[in-house]
């Protein structure tokens, strides 16, 4: 159609555009946190010959994956646009999440499955070696959780390393309990009892986590941004009949990408008009890659019905 414009406006400099730089570092302190109380973990495993530690250690193991796979998501996103990835490896980020929140629900299943055992079967755990271990733990992955507290809001994959430390400081915290329980009462089962109520508290933060995750792949509209509202803004634009060809996606778990074709029959208002546009998605939506079509009439509209 020869007598449409295309507006395309982009804002690369804008707040949304990817996970802060300073991640990098808290995944680097994280892993090596994580790597050295694996070890700590399995070597009091085999010293105080406790069936318990060695299994926490392999749990503590999926840590160390979960951050490098959120890791890996981030340092993929930072590689510029090619020719074959125009729009980056953004879309990395939102892989890494969703992998995350499966390897997450794999801890969980190997941890209910070792806990439905042990109700069958309870065994006594081997008191204080197993709880000052734990407490170390719940130090380790505490300390790794609060690196990424604050980009857990604004980014789904950052998210899914936080809530690995998070359910892995909560399962920490269980053995502790469970322990000193045991050790004042001499009750086996609690160990297991107290294990599936951690199991129980992860998968309700791995389900929000892997929910969305899954929206953020199938290229849903980012949670937080109203498409109705949206539609409203462009349609209210002076000169704008109607809107049609809508469409918002996410190009990572930070950025937003929009397409919308606008009939104006007065004509193209200009390019500040799109550069205007432009910024207002972004301040209102955090909708950073605008791409805005201008039709001057119904006539082509109606050679884009899909």
């Amino acid at each position: 159609m020869g007598g449409h414009h295309h507006g395309h406006d982009h804002h690369h400099g804008h707040g949304h555009s990817h996970a802060p730089a300073d991640f990098g570092r808290a995944f680097a302190i994280g892993t090596l946190l994580n790597i050295a109380f694996v070890i700590v973990e399995g070597g009091a495993g085999f010293w105080f010959d406790s069936v318990a530690l060695l299994a926490d250690a392999g749990h503590n193991l999926s840590d160390v994956l979960g951050l490098l796979i959120a890791w890996g998501g981030v340092e993929l996103a930072r590689r510029p646009a090619t020719r074959r990835f125009t729009y980056g490896l953004g879309a990395s980020t939102i892989l890494a999440a969703l992998a995350n929140a499966l390897v997450l629900l794999m801890a969980v299943g190997a941890i209910l499955l070792e806990t439905v055992q042990r109700l069958g079967d309870p065994r006594p755990i081997d008191g204080w070696p197993v709880v000052w271990v734990a407490l170390a733990g719940i130090g380790v992955n505490l300390a790794t959780a609060l690196l990424f507290a604050r980009g857990r809001h604004g980014d789904v994959n950052i998210r899914g390393a936080y809530l690995h430390m998070a359910a892995d400081a909560a399962v920490s915290a269980g053995v502790v309990i469970a322990g000193l329980l045991i050790l004042w009462t001499g009750a086996a089962w609690i160990d297991p009892v107290v294990s599936l109520v951690v199991v129980v508290i992860i998968l309700v933060g791995t389900w929000g986590l892997l929910s969305e995750s899954l929206l953020l792949a199938l290229q849903a509209v980012p949670r937080g941004i109203d498409a109705q509202a949206v539609e409203a803004l462009l349609a209210a634009q002076e000169g704008v009949a109607r809107v049609h060809d809508l469409h918002i996606w996410p190009m990572s778990t930070t950025e937003t990408a929009l397409t919308a074709h606008l009939v104006m029959p007065a004509g193209h208002p200009g390019d500040g008009f799109l550069t205007e546009l432009s910024g207002r998605l972004e301040h209102d939506f955090g909708i950073g890659h605008a791409t805005v079509q201008v039709e001057t009439g119904d006539e082509c509209a109606l050679t884009h019905a899909h």
